[in-house]
């Protein structure tokens, strides 16, 4: 069967190179039939293969952007990246930025939104080359494969040592977020790319337990939210088996539905433990993100106070293709912790949540089966109310579960902390395998039907 897969996928780069509209389909579904059955380092040696025609212009936009797709597919069958990973990042650089200048051309000629990828036309091409002159044709050809690079570029930034090559290239990192923010208000699929490459940005947070007045400073990465930060460091601090912090121990399968196990239909309401405060006195809503954590002198702050209200949420990860962890690096001692404490702002007094009149805790949320959020989160929110507890005065983050894009003359995108952990390994995958999008492998997707 080694053979076999060798042999499909010489057919596809020559088909690639040749630009074969005849004999790149049946190729590639062949590679999609055999690669879940041969050796890991098979799969890797054909996607290493694959990075050469990546990166050079040996084949047509269309071809190159089906390729991408390939190899994205090929990660998600637990293949190592390896240096297509990196090359994915760079060309959605490429291709976003000129898909980019054809929203923007668009938006300059007309108040219609933009056509979907997949049924450009000449006469959008028409449209916007009243703007861009000659550059119209390689503008629409970017906003036409735009779709699959962002596919595979979210493939490739679900995996540790994608994250950890981009937290080393500040420049390549704030230029992809820059673009994902603008390419998010009009194709929906860019929001997690966009909040893939924020999860890059936070590895480390000194967390401070006001009651105890004790400090940790904590490594993680694979953390899509703060639900699962509150979460995961309730199970690093919490109890004997923890740092011995006082409270409820949670449950054992909230905390491997946040690390790599799906959710467990028996256990879906997680029930919080602190007040996440910055070291301003801001409250910091589970439904944020660790990156959006305000730093002292580069560090992310977190205050864990007592809460105000009782909150609860589902147990599940945002992004369900990243595996998450968490660790305590280290105690502070009680002199450098008294140092810290001088550094941020007092306990906010708070109502008592002993009060008989306090509503009840939710009962336990139902799980829904696709991945996509029907309605926000009940996390941050008191029992059957509509919106969090008014914040106090020094609140600065909203409790949107998608935060609003930040423009990206504003942004900070540069990483706050080098890598200071090796990723934990990644677990096998399952057995599904992930469906072509639309127009892969057709041979309508190797042009576009207007040229």
């Amino acid at each position: 069967m080694v053979d076999e897969f060798r042999a499909a996928f010489q057919e596809l780069i020559d088909a690639s190179v040749a630009t074969d509209p005849h004999q790149f389909p049946p190729a590639v579904h062949k590679v999609y039939l055999l690669a879940p059955h041969i050796p890991t380092a098979e799969r890797e040696l054909a996607l290493e293969a694959l990075t050469p025609l990546l990166a050079g212009d040996h084949a047509a936009p269309g071809v190159i952007a089906d390729l991408a797709v390939v190899a994205g597919a090929l990660v998600e069958m637990g293949t190592d990246p390896g240096p297509a990973g990196p090359e994915i990042l760079h060309l959605l650089r490429t291709m976003g930025n000129g898909a980019i200048a054809f929203l923007r051309a668009w938006e300059h000629t007309g108040p219609q939104p933009p056509p979907d990828p997949d049924t450009v036309t000449a006469d959008a091409e028409a449209r916007v080359a009243t703007r861009l002159g000659h550059d119209a044709p390689a503008a629409t050809m970017c906003w036409w494969t735009i779709r699959r690079h962002g596919l595979a570029t979210k493939s490739m930034l679900s995996q540790p040592e994608v994250r950890s090559h981009i937290r080393r290239d500040p420049s390549l990192h704030a230029q992809l977020v820059a673009i994902t923010n603008q390419l998010s208000h009009h194709l929906t699929e860019f929001d997690e790319v966009r909040t893939l490459l924020r999860m890059a940005e936070a590895t480390s947070a000194l967390v401070m337990d006001r009651t105890s007045k004790r400090a940790f400073r904590v490594l993680f990465d694979g953390i899509g939210d703060n639900f699962q930060l509150h979460t995961l460091l309730a199970d690093a601090l919490i109890g004997p088996h923890g740092q011995g912090l006082p409270g409820p121990a949670p449950d054992p399968r909230w905390v491997a539905a946040y690390r790599t196990e799906p959710a467990d239909p028996q256990a879906p309401t997680v029930r919080g433990w602190w007040n996440l405060v910055a070291h301003d006195g801001s409250w910091i809503w589970n439904e944020g993100l660790p990156a959006e954590i305000p730093t002292i002198d580069g560090e992310h702050v977190l205050i864990l106070d007592q809460q105000p209200y009782p909150r609860s949420w589902r147990a599940h990860r945002r992004h369900p293709q990243v595996h998450g962890w968490l660790e305590v690096e280290s105690e502070l001692d009680t002199e450098e912790a008294l140092l810290w404490w001088k550094r941020v702002a007092p306990a906010q007094t708070l109502a008592s949540t002993d009060d008989p009149a306090e509503p009840p805790l939710p009962e336990p949320v139902l799980l829904h089966t696709d991945e996509t959020e029907q309605a926000p989160p009940a996390g941050d929110s008191a029992p059957d109310q509509p919106s969090p507890e008014p914040a106090p005065p020094h609140k600065t983050h909203q409790s949107d579960p998608r935060p609003t894009p930040h423009d990206p003359a504003d942004l900070d995108a540069a990483p706050q902390h080098p890598d200071r952990h090796t990723p934990q390994e990644r677990p096998s995958p399952g057995p599904a395998l992930p469906p072509l999008p639309p127009g892969v492998s057709q041979s309508k997707g190797w042009g576009p039907t207007w040229r």
